[in-house]
């Protein structure tokens, strides 16, 4: 059986985004000096964020590796596999985190939605993660997304993606 693509061949993902409080670009090489600072500057709110068993970002984490990582993103970008954002102040002075965007391991779910912002700016955080979820909703082709470890606990996320095996 043939597997739906992500995204629609009419869809164009947007390259931003911008709201009153942020401002979303491709996360690509060219912000890769202030994704990784505001990477490092997060380490331990950073743990675990794409689940409990994933070791992103790692505390000795290179200028280099984070580099090569951001090309992985903008390739799966521009492929249409993925789409990754990186989320700055609405002046563009400061990254403040992430947003990403990729296919649902559960058919239960058109995508999986990953976010973080920075420590110094976790007052956000909340109002991040509705931006997004009106972004989804407005501007994105998806009917229900999931947010696993925000609106499903890490636990019932695995049960999504168990069931949807033993199917």
């Amino acid at each position: 059986m043939a597997k739906c693509p992500f995204i629609p061949d009419s869809f164009d993902p947007p390259v931003r985004f911008e709201t009153r409080h942020f401002y979303f670009r491709v996360l690509d090489s060219s912000v890769a000096a202030p994704d990784y600072e505001a990477v490092m500057s997060s380490l331990s709110r950073l743990k675990g964020i794409f689940g409990p068993d994933f070791d992103w970002p790692k505390p000795d984490m290179t200028f280099n590796e984070s580099l090569q990582s951001l090309k992985v993103h903008e390739r799966e970008f521009e492929l249409r596999q993925a789409f990754a954002y990186s989320v700055f102040d609405p002046m563009l002075s400061k990254c403040l985190g992430s947003v990403y965007i990729d296919p649902s391991r559960s058919p239960h779910y058109d995508c999986e939605v990953y976010l973080w912002i920075r420590t110094d700016s976790q007052t956000q955080d909340e109002l991040l993660f509705n931006t997004v979820q009106n972004w989804l909703k407005t501007c994105w082709p998806f009917d229900k997304a999931a947010f696993p470890g925000r609106t499903l606990s890490w636990e019932e996320w695995q049960q999504a993606l168990i069931g949807s095996r033993a199917g």
